[in-house]
């Protein structure tokens, strides 16, 4: 898939989010759970084969990609087990504290996944330009 594609395929994605988001707010709480394992599976899912294709080798990264990703898992991670303990507190005040952590983690997330699609963009940007050098060097460098 090329790479103008694939940031496409983001973009697609992105407003299928957006979507699913502002529905949200009119579901009952048991779509919501629903909907929320969905998004977690989801995601799981999508993280376990980005690191695999990593692991294998089938994706040459920078290790700075490698150490955002791990960073970004490691989060996630965090919030997630978060979540867990706080679905188990019942207590109204501690609701409304968790309520405010997870929407802080939220929009950090955003902020984060903003910042990935600048960054791609760069990458994507920087890739053609890349290619488009070799390609005048080899027709410059070719006999004639």
């Amino acid at each position: 898939m090329a790479l103008s594609d694939q940031l496409h395929t983001l973009a697609g994605r992105a407003k299928q989010a957006e979507d699913s988001v502002t529905t949200a707010r009119t579901k009952a709480k048991t779509q919501l759970e629903s909907d929320v394992q969905a998004a977690k599976g989801s995601a799981k899912e999508h993280a376990d084969a980005l690191r695999s294709k990593v692991d294998e080798g089938k994706e040459s990264v920078s290790t700075g990609w490698n150490d955002v990703q791990r960073s970004f898992h490691d989060k996630i991670t965090s919030a997630k087990l978060k979540m867990e303990v706080h679905k188990a507190e019942r207590d109204l005040k501690r609701a409304d504290n968790n309520a405010e952590h997870a929407e802080r983690d939220a929009a950090f997330a955003i902020e984060f996944a903003s910042a990935a699609i600048d960054e791609a963009e760069y990458e994507v940007l920087d890739a053609i330009l890349a290619r488009a050098y070799a390609d005048e060097l080899a027709a410059t460098s070719r006999p004639a």
